[in-house]
């Protein structure tokens, strides 16, 4: 698997938490739940921002790696 479709897999991972954190939500909305929220997934769609910045980054060192190797 490429770093490319890992990403693909990690972006589809966030909307698929995300749609089971809004069913989840809709039953459990104290302070604990805001509490998990704004520690665990309120930046959780940056850091995956970020993360897929990188695995382009691996992605494009793999295949010069690859290249210079043929």
């Amino acid at each position: 698997m490429s770093a490319k479709e890992s990403g693909a897999n990690l972006v589809q991972a966030l909307k698929e938490l995300n749609l089971k954190w809004g069913e989840a939500k809709a039953h459990w909305h104290d302070v604990k739940s805001q509490q998990f929220e704004r520690e665990y997934l309120e930046d959780l769609p940056d850091h995956v921002q970020r993360t897929m910045g990188v695995m382009q980054e691996i992605d494009i060192l793999l295949k010069r790696v690859r290249s210079d190797c043929e």
